[in-house]
This record gives structure tokens, C-alpha cells and sequence, in this order.
């Protein structure tokens, strides 16, 4: 295990591999299996323990494994900051993203790598994965769950025609000049560099053939719909601020902004009946449903304005068993979460 302190004596490697780590010492050692296995070998893996309460398990895992690593240990910022701490000391021409619960088949790198040689205009790409679950042996490909059809440009991004798979291969220099990751974003913050590098920086592809093994489990950052709204909505507006848009993309944007800013007060809303604040959830409802028109919407304000606790005692018994149905779906990251918002209850 090499110490940060000591990257000036690292040879120049093709590609860094950037693994951000919190609470995940269970999982690192198949990551890191994953990645010695590859057959592109020239690479540099720099590990980010970002105050993982398993940092003892971590770092015996990381001194145990035979692949050296660079690592690297803050207090908890995010995985934000993990990913810019160790960009910011990386070597490597080429940048990989990799999380520490998931896995790459062996020819991950020699694949993405070879996209990125032969197309010098491709700033990053990214493949298909397949979608693994501690809980159940069903099995995904993440591409069917979040599709991805035509050009990845400004506006299929916003609307989510294309969502980009997390394990991506870039060029360095793209994701430097394209900002690095936003600190302040704890969630959706590959959404938001993703947007700034097809706006600024180059051309994004990808590819259908599942290089990337996607760990779905409890807990996930995904999980929470409220705050990967809002953080979307940030998103959305530092665009709308920062970059020069095409009426084209202004008026996708102002869409999205408007149809997402009425998902959040329904999440809002269901959050609210969650803890019995029928009141509340009355008001987010009303608000949610001036943009959605949904009738099952309507029926709900009915009742909650007429019956609140039959309302907020329903919700409960339906959140109580839709948490012991197994879900294929939730858990994606994704920058919005559709599949929570598309019944509008």
C-alpha cells in the first residue's frame, strides 16, 4: 500500500483508477480483484478512504490485496471530494471511475481505452453494466432500466434520454477543464460533470456491451428522493445561470426545471404523510399537482383535506408493504428518480 506522500517517485501510467471507499471494506476486495484482473495493465488504482467508520477493515483489506494501491484518507466530504482528491494527484492520461461495491469484467479498460485512442474527439465514454443485488439473484442490465438512445448531447441528458452509467473511462485533461466534481453536491454530482463536459469539454459515447458489474443495495445515495431532487434542481439552475444555451436547450431546461420542481413537492408530500403530517403533505400535494394534473393526485387532496387520518393510516400500510416486495429498480443512479415519481402517489 503506497502512502500519498510518495507520488512524485510513481512511474507515468496510461490510466488512474479513482476509487472513492465509505463504509465499503466488505465489497473492496472484489473491486480490487476486479481490476487486477484486467488485461490492460498499465495503471495506477488510487484508493480515497473518505472517514469511513470501517477504516480498519478497509486499510487490512487494502494491506492484504496484491495490487498496489495509492491511498488516501479524509474526513468525510463525499464522494465529491473523494474523486477531486485523488484527480488532483493522479497521473494517468486517462481517467476511471469505479466504486468500491462495484466490479469490472477483465476487459473493461482495454475496451473503454480503445474507444477513447481511436476517437480523439470522445472526452468519455461509457458502457453497459449489469445490475447485482445482495438481496436476490435477479439480474439487470442497466441499460434496459436507464436507456440510452441517440446522441448524448446537452439536451438528452436534461431530459434523461441518456443517463450515463457511473463506471466511466474519460480523458484526464476533460474532466480537469471540465471543473472537476461540485463539493457541495452530495448526490447527482456525476449528473452535473457530466453536463459541464458535453457543454464544454467533448463529445460523450457509449456502448451496449456490460463491462461493469453495478452493486444495488440498502442505504444506497440514490435512495432518497427528496434531496436528489433538490440537488437536481441545483443543478438545473447553475445551468441555466453558467452556460450559454441555445433556445432549443432553455426551453428543455425550463421544462425539466418546472416538471421536477412539482416532483419534489410530492416527494415532499409523501414524506410528510410518512410521519402523519397530513397538513403538510395536503400543502405539497396542492402545489405538486398544479403542474401534474394527476386525478389520482386530485383524490388524494380530497380525502386528506375530508379524512386525513384514513389518508395517512393507508399510506403507512402501503409503504409497509411495498417495503417487502423485492424492487428491481430502485437503488439506480439515476439523476432523476423516476421510478418513485412516475405514478404521481
Amino acid at each position: 500500500m503506497t502512502i500519498s506522500a510518495n507520488t512524485d517517485a510513481r512511474k507515468t501510467p496510461a490510466v488512474t483508477v479513482v476509487i472513492p471507499a465509505y463504509n465499503s471494506a466488505r465489497y473492496i476486495g472484489q473491486t480490487l480483484d476486479s481490476v487486477h484482473a484486467q488485461t490492460f495493465s498499465d495503471y495506477e488504482v488510487i484508493v480515497v478512504n473518505d472517514g469511513s467508520r470501517d477504516r480498519n477493515e478497509l486499510e487490512q483489506v487494502l494491506r492484504d490485496h496484491p495490487l498496489p494501491v495509492v491511498y488516501l484518507s479524509q474526513e468525510n466530504k463525499g464522494v465529491s471530494a473523494a474523486r477531486n482528491a485523488a484527480i488532483r494527484i493522479a497521473k494517468g492520461e486517462f481517467y476511471a471511475q469505479l466504486d468500491a461495491d462495484d466490479q469490472w469484467t477483465p476487459d473493461y479498460l482495454e475496451v473503454q481505452l480503445k474507444i477513447l485512442s481511436d476517437n480523439p474527439g470522445v472526452a468519455l465514454v461509457y458502457p453497459n453494466a449489469t445490475i447485482i443485488d445482495d438481496e436476490s439473484d435477479i439480474q439487470l442490465e442497466f441499460m434496459n432500466v436507464s436507456p440510452s438512445q441517440g446522441e448524448v448531447n446537452f439536451e438528452s441528458l436534461v431530459r434523461q434520454q441518456c443517463t450515463v452509467m457511473t463506471s466511466v473511462t474519460a480523458r484526464m485533461d476533460a474532466i480537469r477543464k471540465a471543473g472537476m466534481f461540485d463539493e457541495n453536491l452530495r448526490t447527482v454530482e456525476d449528473f452535473d460533470l457530466w453536463l459541464r463536459v458535453v457543454k464544454s469539454v467533448g463529445r460523450i459515447v457509449y456502448h451496449r456491451r456490460p463491462l461493469v458489474l453495478y452493486r444495488r443495495h440498502q442505504g444506497s445515495l440514490s435512495s432518497d428522493g427528496v434531496q436528489m431532487l433538490r440537488n437536481l434542481l441545483t443543478v438545473f439552475e447553475k445551468c441555466a445561470g453558467t452556460f450559454d444555451l441555445t433556445p432549443a436547450e432553455k426551453r428543455t431546461l425550463n421544462a425539466e426545471i418546472v416538471q421536477n420542481r412539482a416532483k419534489l413537492r410530492l416527494f415532499e408530500g409523501k414524506r410528510a404523510l410518512s410521519t402523519g403530517g397530513a397538513s403538510a403533505a395536503l400543502v405539497h400535494f396542492t402545489e405538486a399537482n398544479e403542474h401534474l394534473r394527476s386525478p389520482k393526485l386530485v383524490l388524494v387532496i380530497f380525502l386528506l383535506r375530508h379524512l386525513p387520518r384514513l389518508v395517512v393510516w393507508s399510506f403507512g400500510a402501503r409503504e409497509r408493504f411495498l417495503t417487502r416486495q423485492p424492487d428491481p429498480v430502485s437503488g439506480i443512479d439515476e439523476p432523476r428518480v423516476t421510478h418513485e415519481s412516475r405514478t404521481y402517489l
